[in-house]
């Protein structure tokens, strides 16, 4: 096995059991989509079905270490687009995602680490699927504190109400976003 894919191996050890650590830091989200399991699969797990309500541009393949990034701002720099970077750790089908994630560009010093995510998905009925997605591994103080809080935000405010908006409506038209205010 790699260097690698220890190092992998490790970091995400360490944030699967962070998460179970009582008082841990970590952001929660949630949402029921109206769509098939496979559907919402697909959204999280494929860089077109990204590109639908997470963000403008995507590059994801779907293997352990596979890519897992998403372009908020595919027009900027490298290392100024988004979330770059990120890694795939782990995944069961039509079940869970488990992903590496870094700060916004804004927060250099936190940028440069990385923070986990857990998506899980449970089928509620035929056409309607449970998301809820686990984020955590954040440090204390500073740029963490305010890492922490803007990704409470975005998750929360953001892309999971784009989620249940996809399925509900159509794809997210990143020219010209529906009113998110009405999106609960």
């Amino acid at each position: 096995m790699s260097a690698t894919a220890i190092t992998a191996l490790v970091l995400l050890g360490a944030a699967l059991s962070a998460s179970a650590q009582p008082g841990e830091r970590a952001v929660t989200a949630e949402a029921v989509v109206a769509a098939p399991v496979s559907e919402v699969w697909a959204a999280w797990t494929s860089s077109a079905g990204a590109r639908t309500f997470f963000a403008p541009d995507a590059n994801i393949e779907l293997a352990i270490y596979g890519a897992y990034e998403l372009y908020f701002d595919p027009t900027a720099a490298p290392g100024n687009r988004g979330g770059e970077g990120n890694k795939v750790l782990a995944f069961q089908p039509e079940k869970m995602l488990t992903f590496s994630w870094n700060a916004p560009p804004s927060l250099p010093t936190v940028r440069d680490q990385r923070t986990f995510v857990v998506v899980r998905f449970e089928a509620i009925d035929a056409q309607q699927t449970r998301v809820t997605l686990h984020h955590s591994g954040w440090g204390q103080g500073g740029e963490w504190d305010k890492a922490f809080d803007y990704f409470n935000n975005a998750w929360n405010r953001f892309v999971m109400p784009l989620l249940k908006y996809r399925f509900a409506n159509d794809p997210v038209d990143w020219n010209n976003l529906p009113d998110l205010s009405t999106l609960k």
